[in-house]
């Protein structure tokens, strides 16, 4: 297991405490919140109505009140369990239908979603991924299946058959819109996806069903338990299903961010127009056929536990055959030709700039290198005397972390990832300063392009900096000079004699700027262009 699995492991262990400690602090605290926040609406409601004008602004208008008054009624469906259900149904929708627009018109949230998928892609490991195709099983339509029909069982067998017909409308409704938003929008897959899934990405199926599914169960076990601890349990733990079933089909590289979010909404609208549908009914005193008498309460038990205990062994039955053929990275990258290198700047409009997670510009590029493999790239560094930084292993990792204590050099230590063209970067190269100490370092970050020249020559692009300290115990802080790295890094390479020939031009405007962690850098905005012999 490298470094990236093993952050990436302790990424979510963190967050499950996090989140453990989010639900017990909601059970203890939250009742005496909740009670602060309704004392406080009630001052402000009775100052309020209390104001002469207000009093004579409702007096001018007694029918708009009226009605205004009956929509809060507690004691009626019509009152304020419709007037909540309703908001949070137009808010839903009106956010499904933000995230379809973004997804048609918004640059920003397609580069987005694919930075998320490669960096997640530098986190794939044969065992996580095997995790997460278990997770991801809980929203697989033949697992839903399975649990729909046993959930209907025991809706009916325990005298709630009140909840089936909205129950399966939440779940159809939502797959059925699901279906023909993917036909609608027509969105490709993405190019990191493990395995091949033969349906369009926009909505996630999966996400829309965890929550119209489990969302749904939810709610039927809050309506039944009583205490307000076993409430927020339910609660806190169908966050949890939902989340990781989410989150798995992002780590599988099966669909985007957006997908994702807007499966979610998806499958929420109808959650909220099955849990509706409920309320209405037993607000109109509708009353489920009884169960048949043979159903005793302990053999109902009986059967109920029966049941589960067959969901569970038809899950783990059907997880441990699916074997979808699986595809780990490196993903290969189509070629174009080019005529010159500087062409994929002018011609092909690549970025300049390196980027954030969320695209915003960071340093320029300043390297721009032609060789004709990885392997004559990789071996000019060694030559000036830079390492390719390691994808450590456990030990490494201990290695680094007893380096940076003591104050000692680590020459393959791993690198932060880092983004140029929605792209991870390829290749990370280092070289120690004159104190041989972890803590500070020269850097290269370089990005394989997908442009070729006519002779088969590759072209790379690149940024250099000076790690001059260890900033948050987990990244660097770099040097605000990155052109003087620039020149010492040329300097290096043409030590080595393997330069053909080289040019400096300007390239962007002189700048001042930060990076994603906000060190601040400045630079003349030049750029070396380089041909290995």
């Amino acid at each position: 297991m490298n470094f990236l699995n093993i952050l990436f492991i302790a990424g979510i262990i963190i967050f499950l405490i996090v989140f453990y400690g989010v639900e017990r602090l909601v059970v203890k605290k939250g009742k005496r919140f909740f009670c602060f926040i309704g004392s406080l609406w009630r001052s402000i409601k009775t100052a309020i109505l209390e104001n002469k004008d207000v009093k004579n602004f409702i007096g001018k208008h007694p029918r708009l009140f009226s009605f205004l008054k009956k929509r809060f009624n507690k004691n009626k469906f019509s009152g304020l369990p419709l007037t909540l259900l309703g908001t949070a149904f137009l808010y839903a929708f009106f956010l499904f239908l933000g995230i379809t627009e973004d997804i048609i018109n918004s640059p920003l949230v397609a580069a987005t979603d694919i930075r998320v998928e490669n960096l997640l892609a530098a986190f794939h490991s044969a065992g996580l991924i095997k995790i997460f195709l278990w997770i991801t099983l809980f929203g697989k339509w033949q697992v839903i299946f399975a649990f729909t029909a046993i959930s209907v069982a025991l809706f009916w067998m325990w005298g709630k058959k009140l909840y089936i017909a909205p129950f399966l409308i939440s779940i159809a409704s939502s797959q059925i819109f699901v279906f023909f938003a993917k036909i609608l929008f027509h969105r490709p897959r993405p190019e990191v996806a493990v395995y091949t899934e033969h349906s369009f990405s926009f909505p996630s199926g999966h996400a829309a069903i965890a929550v119209a599914f489990y969302g749904f169960l939810a709610y039927a076990l809050t309506r039944r338990v009583k205490k307000r601890k076993h409430k927020i349990g339910i609660l806190f733990t169908t966050l949890l299903i939902i989340s990781a079933i989410g989150f798995s089909r992002l780590y599988l590289g099966v669909h985007y961010l957006s997908d994702i979010w807007g499966g979610y909404l998806l499958g929420l609208l109808w959650m909220i127009f099955a849990i509706s549908l409920c309320e209405w009914m037993t607000a109109r005193k509708i009353k489920a056929a009884r169960p048949p008498k043979l159903f005793a309460p302990k053999r109902k038990k009986i059967i109920s536990l029966a049941l589960i205990f067959g969901a569970i062994l038809f899950y783990a039955g059907f997880a441990n055959q699916y074997h979808p053929s699986l595809e780990l990275g490196p993903f290969p990258q189509k070629e174009i030709s080019a005529r010159g290198a500087l062409d994929i700047f002018s011609k092909v409009r690549l970025p300049k700039y390196t980027e954030t997670i969320l695209g915003a510009h960071q340093e320029p590029l300043s390297f721009l290198i032609v060789a004709q493999n990885d392997t004559q790239l990789i071996g000019a560094f060694r030559s000036a005397e830079w390492h390719l930084a390691d994808e450590v292993s456990f030990f490494s990792l201990m290695k680094i972390a007893k380096a940076a204590f003591l104050k000692k050099e680590y020459l393959k230590a791993p690198m932060t990832p880092d983004f140029w063209n929605n792209q991870v970067h390829n290749f990370g190269f280092e070289k120690p300063t004159d104190i041989q100490n972890v803590r500070q370092r020269h850097h290269a970050r370089f990005w394989l392009t997908p442009y070729r020249l006519k002779n088969g020559e590759r072209i790379y692009v690149g940024t250099a900096s000076l790690d001059i300290g260890i900033k948050w115990g987990v990244t660097h802080k770099i040097n605000p000079d990155i052109d003087t790295e620039r020149e010492f890094l040329l300097n290096d390479l043409r030590s080595t004699g393997l330069i053909g020939e080289f040019r400096k031009i300007q390239f962007v405007k002189p700048a001042i700027g930060q990076n994603f962690s906000g060190d601040q850098f400045f630079t003349d905005g030049k750029i070396y262009i380089i041909m290995l012999k």
